[in-house]
């Protein structure tokens, strides 16, 4: 007797028994399968670090949200810290430094614009820029008796220590509705002038 014979019935057996627990299953196809693109992985990646970024700007951002006497829509704020010079806080008044970047944050509530404007300070020192603007607006669609937004970045900037001045702009760039910003000189920068001062004292 072929000793073989009797592991091959068990294996016929169990091919039947595979058979029939199997029955009814049916075959995936292979595009039926759950594939993520790769610019679907971008998205999801791009969202994932800006969710990021913003819980780490609400952790660090303490600018104050307390209750503020409103401003009028065309009040002139102005405001430097001691170290300005006169002549720079006038050139900045009169819109004369090229402005390198802008915030505008018209339509926004009141804890968005502030997110929006701790991180575009920062953003603009990491940059090593010097003077930017922000537009708030005058507030005149606002059912409030004041100017909402104006009021609360008067409130802010002086609460950020990179700010070292800032006044209502031109007519040309918002007038009353927009704020000029003078930001503090970065280490870099100030390498660069000593250089550049040490350079034209040895020539």
């Amino acid at each position: 007797m072929n000793p073989d014979i009797g592991m091959e019935v068990s294996m016929d057996d169990e091919e039947q028994l595979f058979a029939q627990e199997m029955a009814g299953v049916k075959r995936l196809e292979a595009d039926a399968r759950v594939a993520l693109k790769k610019l679907d992985l971008d998205k999801v990646n791009i969202a994932a670090r800006r969710e990021a970024a913003t819980a780490v700007n609400e952790r660090q951002n303490f600018l104050s949200t307390g209750d503020i006497e409103l401003l009028d829509p065309y009040h002139i704020v102005e405001f430097k810290r001691e170290g300005v010079q006169h002549g720079v806080f006038r050139r900045l008044k009169q819109g004369k430094y090229r402005i390198e970047a802008s915030l505008d944050l018209h339509k926004m509530t009141v804890e968005h614009a502030r997110l929006q404007v701790f991180e575009f300070i920062r953003e603009a020192m990491n940059l090593d820029l010097r003077a930017v603007i922000i537009v708030h607006g005058r507030g005149h669609n606002s059912s409030s008796k004041g100017a909402v937004l104006k009021s609360y970045v008067n409130r802010w900037l002086p609460e950020m220590e990179q700010v070292q001045a800032y006044c209502s702009a031109q007519p040309q760039h918002g007038g009353a509705g927009a704020v000029y910003i003078m930001l503090r000189k970065s280490e870099t920068k100030k390498q660069e002038n000593r250089d550049r001062f040490s350079r034209s004292r040895s020539s």
